[in-house]
């Protein structure tokens, strides 16, 4: 099967692999995501665009239905802008299913992308695992919590590894591969190639609060946060001069895609994870926006407005 995403009257083809790697879709054809949201349609668009079987998973009807119009104008766009071929549009549009419920979670790589919190994400893989047994592999998209911590309450911890996609994850390149302290080095070695099949680049992390990015990237917008509770600098000012730093967003814009509410989950969690340490503390004004719903882009409100 060939993916049709051109550029520059050019075909660029997902799965091009190292000679040892070509077995991974041999080995993971269909994969199930759990999580509706932003993150999870942008991982479901691009394990489709690869070729895999995607179930997308959401008990809420409502997220499923987003995320089946969302895939299909960001298809369709790819298409108008010439990068992506009718033809891979209506495969890659037809290999994804929506279910809201869990028993059709039954696929070779489950992967989870719901609330950043260890319980609703344990008691959700002691239910896949129910499902699907030792034969799949259990992939948390956690931003901050220890593959360990996971791992150590589920029955299978030499199945569950860390994938860990950036957000948008249809457009953003890297993607950490985290090994718990029971992960078998080869789910780890298999979650690395198909990372690298959705033409991805995968980065080996040991398990730590926070991993990579997300240990160095918590102080960029901690640090802004404080920033603007002290009254040295107000929201837009801070983006602005960090803009023209030369980051792509400032911390603000940032933290409104991502979703208010998700980062401010994530530094809870390295907060507490890091035994209270200072320099992680949440922020008084963003847990004052997630109490009051402005959750940025996604409910239209955050630390600016939107359409």
């Amino acid at each position: 099967m060939k993916y049709g995403i051109t550029r520059k009257n050019k075909t660029l083809k997902y799965g091009s692999l190292k000679n040892k790697d070509v077995d991974v879709k041999n080995k993971i054809r269909s994969v199930g995501i759990a999580g509706a949201g932003t993150m999870g349609a942008g991982i479901a668009q691009v394990c489709a665009l690869a070729g895999y079987r995607v179930v997308l998973f959401d008990i809420n009807s409502t997220m499923l239905d987003t995320a089946r119009q969302s895939i299909d104008a960001s298809f369709q766009k790819l298409v108008s802008s010439g990068k992506l071929v009718q033809s891979a549009y209506e495969n890659a549009r037809d290999a994804i299913s929506f279910s809201s419920v869990l028993p059709d979670m039954k696929a070779d790589l489950l992967l989870e992308a719901i609330v950043e919190k260890p319980e609703p994400k344990i008691e959700l893989f002691k239910k896949l695992i129910d499902i699907n047994g030792p034969g799949s592999i259990y992939a948390t998209n956690t931003s901050s919590i220890p593959i360990t911590q996971i791992a150590a309450q589920l029955p299978l911890p030499e199945n569950v590894v860390g994938i860990h996609f950036f957000n948008p994850a249809q457009i953003m390149k890297l993607v950490e591969v985290i090994k718990g302290a029971k992960t078998r080095p080869e789910t780890v070695d298999l979650a690395r190639q198909f990372v690298s099949t959705l033409g991805k680049e995968p980065v080996i992390a040991a398990d730590s609060p926070g991993f990579i990015v997300n240990r160095i990237a918590r102080l960029y917008y901690v640090e802004s946060l404080k920033i603007m509770e002290e009254g040295v600098a107000d929201y837009t000012v801070i983006d602005k001069i960090m803009e023209s730093s030369g980051f792509r967003m400032g911390p603000f814009r940032l933290m409104d895609l991502i979703g208010v509410d998700t980062n401010y989950s994530v530094t809870e969690s390295q907060y507490k994870l890091f035994n209270f340490e200072p320099r992680f503390r949440p922020s008084r004004i963003q847990k004052q926006k997630v109490d009051a719903g402005l959750h940025g882009k996604k409910t239209g409100e955050g630390f600016y407005k939107y359409e």
